[in-house]
């Protein structure tokens, strides 16, 4: 079974372009939601808004009995590294992103969970002649490469996303940020899926996961879903049921199971207790369903390939 984290940032104030939807809380109270929250594990922290006080962190984690199962680092910051960090154009900037990075991989590994998550979000481009690809790359494997090497011990997972803000990300897909991992030769560097990021990237998430899984590189999860059309953040399952019951069954295949997934969920109005139980209790549910697939029968469905069986079957499970 799965170990189930909360990502601290949708515990606080949470925004999209047009509303502001919960009110802004202290890590203290931020920490003290995430403990109510029935199923849940631990906690994915944000770096650095969480790491102001390093010590009274570690005192808040103790109190509150949390575990934490990675570090978000955020490297898309308002009034910073505007026009991308780890690929900017101006070397000072790759410095201070690559040295802030290198701090969240020091602490990660002071706590304990030795994982780094970053989606690099403001690297990218709005419109064609808008960047230099090849320097652009070549700048992000410097950088990435440079903060990978300060510390083997921990490993960095970039969450690739196809757009937002950018009209285009630098890595936007599974199979690039793959290929970018592989190019860099970089070997604690990783990628992180993202569920809803992959359908929007025209995926099938359980495709990716073998990918990423046999190439050694399926470092983190992030679950999540939505409509394909925007990136809304929703309860999983409320739009992908069978797409989420392939990828448990392929994580297992993959003896990816029993593994850290973070939730990128977005309350909206609810109470984030009450939203993140319930994205707790659904996807319990969805493994639930997923481990009454008998084995011996969905592979010779796979062999068959035949889906008016395959339907029928997997519609004789709930």
């Amino acid at each position: 079974m799965n170990h189930l984290a909360v990502i601290t940032a949708y515990l606080g104030g949470v925004k999209d372009k047009f509303l502001t939807y919960q009110p802004d809380r202290d890590l203290s109270e931020k920490l003290a939601l995430a403990s109510r929250i029935d199923q849940a594990d631990g906690v994915e922290l944000c770096y650095p808004a969480d790491f102001g006080d390093f010590a009274r962190l570690k005192e808040l984690l103790r109190r509150f009995d949390l575990t934490v199962s990675s570090i978000n680092f955020r490297s898309r910051r308002s009034g910073t590294w505007m026009r991308g960090s780890f690929s900017s154009e101006l070397p000072e900037e790759r410095r201070e992103v690559t040295d802030d990075l290198k701090r969240a991989m020091d602490r990660s590994q002071e706590i304990g969970c030795r994982l780094v998550t970053s989606c690099p979000l403001n690297d990218g481009s709005d419109a064609p002649f808008d960047i230099d690809y090849t320097k652009a790359f070549d700048y992000a494997a410097e950088s990435l490469g440079r903060a990978c090497d300060s510390n083997r011990q921990v490993r960095v997972s970039l969450e690739y996303k196809v757009s937002e803000p950018k009209t285009r990300c630098l890595f936007g897909n599974a199979g690039e940020t793959l290929s970018f991992c592989h190019l860099s030769g970089i070997e604690n560097l990783g990628v992180t899926l993202d569920f809803g990021h992959s359908t929007l990237a025209h995926e099938r998430p359980a495709q990716s996961a073998v990918m990423l899984s046999k190439a050694g590189k399926l470092f983190h999860i992030h679950l999540n879903d939505n409509d394909n059309r925007s990136d809304w953040d929703l309860i999983p399952g409320s739009h992908h049921l069978w797409e989420f019951i392939e990828f448990f069954y392929t994580l297992k295949k993959l003896g990816e199971q029993d593994r850290w997934v973070a939730f990128d969920v977005m309350p909206k109005e609810i109470d984030p207790v009450q939203n993140f139980g319930t994205v707790m209790s659904t996807t319990r549910k969805l493994e639930e369903i997923t481990a009454r697939i008998d084995a011996d029968s969905m592979e010779k469905l796979l062999r068959e390939r035949n889906p008016a069986l395959t339907v029928s079957y997997l519609y004789s499970l709930i």
